[in-house]
C-alpha cells in the first residue's frame, strides 16, 4: 500500500490548533488560581486535573455525551453555526486540547507561583496595576514554565489517540490522526505504513523534547550569567 501524508498533516494541524487553544485557556486560569484563595478552590483544581488521571475512554465518552447531536452544546452547535463537532477535525482539536490542558494548567501555575513576589510588590508600589505587573514582571519571569508546558501540551496533543477516537473517528484524510493511522495499520497487517509512522513520530517527539532540554539550558546559563 502507498505511503500516506496526510496523517502526519492532520497531526501537526489538530496538535498546533490544540496548543492555541490551551494557552490562551490556561495562563489565566494558572494565574487566577496561583494568586486567589476562594471557596472550593481544590474541588476546582482537581476538576482541572482530571483528565490526566481518566482513561482515554472515560474522557471521549464525556465528550460525545457534550458535543453530540443531543448533547448540550452539540444542540448549540448545530442551532447556531450549522456544523458538527463529531466525527471532524474540530472534535479531534477539541479532544486534544482536553487532554493537553493539565499538562499545561500545572506548568503555568507553578512557574507564576514561583515568581518572586517582592518584585511584583515593587512595580504596584510604582503605581503599576495589575494587569501591568502581570504582563511585564509576572509572564517574562514564569516564561520558562509556560514553554515548558506549552512543548508538553504540543507532545500530548500530537499523541492524542483514545478520546480522539471516540469523538472524532477514523475518517481517512479527514480525522485519521497519525496514533489513530498506526492503531489501524496495524490492524489491518500493514506493517510498513504503521513503522514508518512509528519512526516519523518517535523522531519529530524526541527533537520536541531535546529542543526543550537544549532551551532550559541555555536559560539556566543566561540566568547565572545574568546575575553574574
Amino acid at each position: 500500500m502507498e505511503f500516506s501524508y496526510i496523517p502526519i498533516v492532520l497531526s501537526l494541524k489538530v496538535a498546533f490548533a490544540a496548543v492555541i487553544i490551551v494557552t490562551c485557556s490556561s495562563i489565566p486560569i494558572a494565574a487566577l488560581m496561583a494568586k486567589r484563595e476562594f471557596f472550593g478552590k481544590d474541588v476546582v483544581e482537581s476538576v482541572i486535573t482530571l483528565p490526566l488521571v481518566l482513561p482515554p475512554s472515560v474522557i471521549g465518552f464525556m465528550l460525545l455525551y457534550v458535543f453530540g447531536k443531543n448533547g448540550p452544546l452539540g444542540k448549540l452547535f448545530e442551532q447556531w453555526f450549522h456544523t458538527r463537532i463529531v466525527f471532524t477535525l474540530t472534535g479531534a482539536v477539541i479532544a486534544a486540547a482536553v487532554v493537553a490542558f493539565p499538562l499545561m494548567y500545572q506548568s503555568v501555575k507553578v512557574a507564576i507561583e514561583n515568581v518572586d513576589q517582592n518584585l511584583e510588590k515593587a512595580a504596584r508600589t510604582l503605581g503599576a496595576g495589575e494587569l501591568r505587573v502581570f504582563f511585564t514582571i509576572t509572564l517574562p519571569l514564569a516564561l520558562n514554565g509556560i514553554v515548558a508546558g506549552l512543548v508538553l501540551a504540543f507532545a500530548r496533543s500530537l499523541g492524542e489517540f483514545g478520546a480522539t477516537l471516540m469523538i472524532a473517528g477514523n475518517i481517512p484524510g479527514k480525522t485519521q490522526t497519525m496514533p489513530i493511522a498506526i492503531y489501524f495499520a496495524n490492524e489491518a497487517g500493514d506493517t510498513g505504513q504503521a513503522s514508518i509512522l512509528v519512526i516519523i513520530m518517535t523522531i519529530f517527539s524526541f527533537l520536541v523534547i531535546y529542543g526543550l532540554n537544549r532551551w532550559g539550558k541555555g536559560s539556566r546559563r543566561d540566568s547565572r550569567g545574568g546575575g553574574a
